[in-house]
């Protein structure tokens, strides 16, 4: 098998990269996660820009003819960063709609790829606690109620894609934040990102997709945003891992480098182990979204979403260990990842959810 990427796809990785070293130095980032908004002026124009808004989208569907790993590898080294920007969550978004089609979700990825729009996901509600696919709020006659938590990018939307009851199948709404009947609670979350909880009281909406159509839409989504998520677990797992290296290397104690100590060079390969796992099965993965079977793949989006899971939890608590007192500041980076590691590991489902759905899905294949 070959595991290396295009030059194209690396060009892609380097434009990123850079991007973060210039525009989201440590500094930069603790004055964009205490400011109101969260995010930073401008950053949104730069990814479009750039083109990353629609790389991971084929010509087909309005992009620029990529796929997962074009997401995975930009989610990545934004996890380097710690970029509080809602790619996720863009991704989710385009995904849905380029799985409905038509001449109207032409116009909304268009909008979408060039920056001009900002649509989000409404797929979660507190009975879910992360599985999407249960879903309390109600659609009749395309008026919606319901509640949506957690909504990604929610406090700078102007739109969202809801997910709803219509009777006894799924239907996805397109709803203007602005319209009577909406309240929208914006938040903090432990990794310092902004998102909101959207009640939505008779609120009219604009029918997208229904039924088998829309389940088939949900599904190809979020099967993205997982692929995308787990590339950013990825970059934030490996940033952990060498910075708590690089600090074992000049820590001292008994007048040496604690580094030098068998103890914790056991902890670090072992954080190492869990890290290149979360990249094996990442590359794993992206080899079955390029598969038509669709039980391989479901099996290969939860294996991998519970390696990100569980190892990243491991290798950012071992990280703090490591650091000692320090690791838990506020000023100190390594405490970020852990945070954003514990978020990962509960977005769009945690272990316990995803070991469920992979037996089911290995069931089905034997």
């Amino acid at each position: 098998m070959d595991f290396a990427y295009t030059s194209e796809q690396e060009s892609l990785r380097d434009s990123v990269k850079r991007f973060v070293e210039r525009e989201f130095d440590w500094e930069e980032r603790f004055r964009i996660i205490r400011s109101t908004e969260g995010v930073a002026a401008g950053h949104w124009a730069i990814f479009a820009e750039l083109g990353w808004l629609g790389a991971g989208l084929s010509e087909a569907a309005g992009g620029f003819g990529g796929g997962a790993i074009e997401n995975a590898l930009i989610a990545e080294e934004l996890g380097r960063g710690l970029v509080t920007e809602p790619f996720i969550a863009h991704v989710v978004a385009t995904q849905l709609l380029a799985a409905i089609g038509g001449d109207v979700v032409a116009d909304l990825i268009a909008g979408l790829v060039m920056g001009e729009k900002r649509i989000v996901p409404a797929l979660q509600e507190p009975v879910g606690r992360g599985d999407w696919r249960l879903i309390e709020t109600k659609a009749e006659g395309h008026v919606l109620n319901g509640v949506k938590s957690l909504v990604e990018g929610g406090a700078t939307a102007e739109q969202l894609i809801v997910s709803a009851q219509d009777g006894d199948s799924t239907s996805l709404y397109l709803v203007d934040l602005q319209t009577a009947g909406v309240t929208r609670t914006i938040y903090r979350t432990l990794d310092n990102r902004r998102v909101a909880d959207v009640r939505l009281d008779n609120v009219s909406g604009t029918l997208l997709a229904s039924g088998p159509e829309a389940d088939a839409a949900i599904n190809r989504a979020v099967e993205h945003g997982i692929v995308a998520l787990c590339g950013e677990a990825l970059g934030v797992m490996d940033t952990a891992l060498w910075t708590t290296r690089d600090y074992l290397k000049v820590r001292k104690q008994f007048g040496t480098a604690i580094g030098n100590f068998q103890a914790l060079q056991h902890r670090m390969a072992d954080m190492l182990i869990e890290t290149e796992m979360a990249r094996s099965i990442l590359f794993h993965l992206l080899g079955a979204m390029a598969d038509g079977d669709d039980d391989a793949r479901a099996a290969a989006i939860s294996a991998a979403k519970t390696q990100a899971s569980s190892g990243g939890i491991f290798v950012g608590s071992q990280a703090i260990q490591l650091h000692g007192g320090i690791g838990v500041t506020e000023e100190l980076n390594i405490s970020h990842h852990y945070r954003r590691l514990y978020v990962i590991a509960r977005q769009f489902g945690d272990v316990e959810l995803h070991l469920a759905r992979f037996a089911e899905s290995v069931d089905r294949l034997v």
